[in-house]
């Protein structure tokens, strides 16, 4: 949800609904300004009134990166949009050719892009496990096709295919 506040566009993070033993319920919020991406901690009474933004959020299929601008095309009109790398952020470690997305729109503007919860995505490039190495032990760093670098389990090699969460960017499993 984006709340319109100060003057500004906040996506909500988090919330916490608080119903305390003594006196009216609040809620605990975390909120991000959609466009310096700033983020703070803000409670609501009960019964505030807020703003809501209407943002439209579609499906959209990463094409290619021009060099400054990632450009992506809309799945039902076939239109294409250019976002900003300061939009994107962290996203571009996980962004594959062809790979979709949702873009959330305000006015036109591209407000933040959401990957989905986990990507399959090839190793390019690791140390070989040594041997002795066991599943449950270590592990070691390994870059994978987007040039990100994860830390994953010993036991894996060039070439396997891993699924990674794209919001910390964490191993997950190894995909067959």
């Amino acid at each position: 949800m984006v709340l319109v506040m100060d003057n500004g566009l906040w996506q909500v993070l988090e919330f916490q609904h608080v119903k305390p033993g003594k006196g009216p319920a609040f809620v605990r919020t975390k909120l991000k300004n959609v466009t310096s991406g700033k983020i703070i901690d803000k409670t609501f009474n009960a019964g505030t009134k807020v703003e809501t933004a209407t943002v439209d959020r579609s499906d959209y299929q990463y094409l290619y990166n021009d060099g400054t601008d990632y450009i992506f095309m809309d799945t039902r009109t076939y239109e294409q949009v250019a976002v900003s790398p300061e939009i994107i952020g962290d996203a571009k470690n996980f962004l594959l050719e062809n790979s979709t997305v949702m873009i959330a729109q305000h006015d036109g503007q591209v407000l933040y892009v959401e990957l989905p919860a986990s990507v399959v995505l090839e190793i390019t490039h690791t140390e070989p496990g040594l041997q002795g190495d066991r599943a449950t032990g270590g592990t070691k760093p390994a870059t994978l096709e987007t040039g990100a670098e994860i830390q994953v389990p010993l036991f894996l090699n060039v070439g396997d295919k891993v699924k990674v969460d794209t919001r910390d960017g964490s191993y997950l499993s190894r995909v067959n």
